[in-house]
């Protein structure tokens, strides 16, 4: 049986090795992150915690009806705010940002639905109110109840290596369709994008998982 003595020259060893598995899960398999605004009712609602799947996007495999997270690629979002506060706070976020518990408040980040891919022609909006890819009628039954698929007319093809998103709460959603003047023309670079949303964590009420949907085959 180990004495109390050994069990304290193991604890440093221990605590580093955690950090190392933490940083090489946040690195390579999976991160949360929190959701601030109802741009996705009612798939993710405001305050979930999200577990985000990295693996997928090492070989850049984005597809239609995947809900991703991705880092804001051309000021979409305003500077973020930070306040002088608790010292001792500070470091402890600091440090659940370094194991990838709090996502880096520098590094800002948003959440839409993949819609077109690289190849698409994306159109907004048919005969029938309904948004076309390729030319064909799509559902989208995750679209929050009351809206359209979009009150802003567009038709866009997709460049290789960009994805075009929306957010699923289309009348609260400042997604593609309003940065076409962009640099990327409202398109997202994969390079940007984290991961794939697959589960919502917190609260437990609304724990479960989060599929991708795509009526396009």
């Amino acid at each position: 049986m180990r004495n109390k003595g050994s069990l304290l020259k193991e604890l440093p060893i221990l605590v580093v090795v955690a950090l190392v598995v933490s940083l090489l899960i946040k690195t390579f398999l999976v991160q949360f992150f929190y959701i601030p605004s109802g741009s996705m009712e009612n798939t993710l609602q405001i305050k979930d915690r999200v577990a985000v799947n990295k693996v997928p996007f090492i070989s850049k495999s984005i597809n239609r009806g995947d809900v991703v997270v991705f880092r804001d690629p051309d000021n979409w979002l305003p500077e973020p705010y930070t306040a002088d506060g608790n010292k001792y706070l500070a470091k402890v976020k600091d440090g659940l940002v370094a194991v990838g518990v709090l996502p880096n408040p520098a590094k800002q980040y948003l959440v839409k639905r993949v819609i077109g891919v690289a190849g698409d022609k994306v159109e907004c909006c048919s005969k029938s109110k309904k948004l076309m890819i390729n030319g064909v009628e799509i559902d989208e039954p995750y679209i929050f109840a009351g809206n359209t698929p979009s009150d802003t007319k567009f038709n866009v093809t997709v460049p290789e290596g960009k994805i075009w998103v929306m957010g699923d709460h289309r009348g609260a959603s400042a997604d593609s369709r309003f940065h076409q003047d962009d640099i990327n023309q409202g398109m997202v670079p994969t390079s940007k994008v984290t991961g794939r949303v697959v589960g919502i964590i917190w609260p437990i009420k609304n724990f479960g998982l989060v599929g991708s949907y795509s009526s396009l085959k």
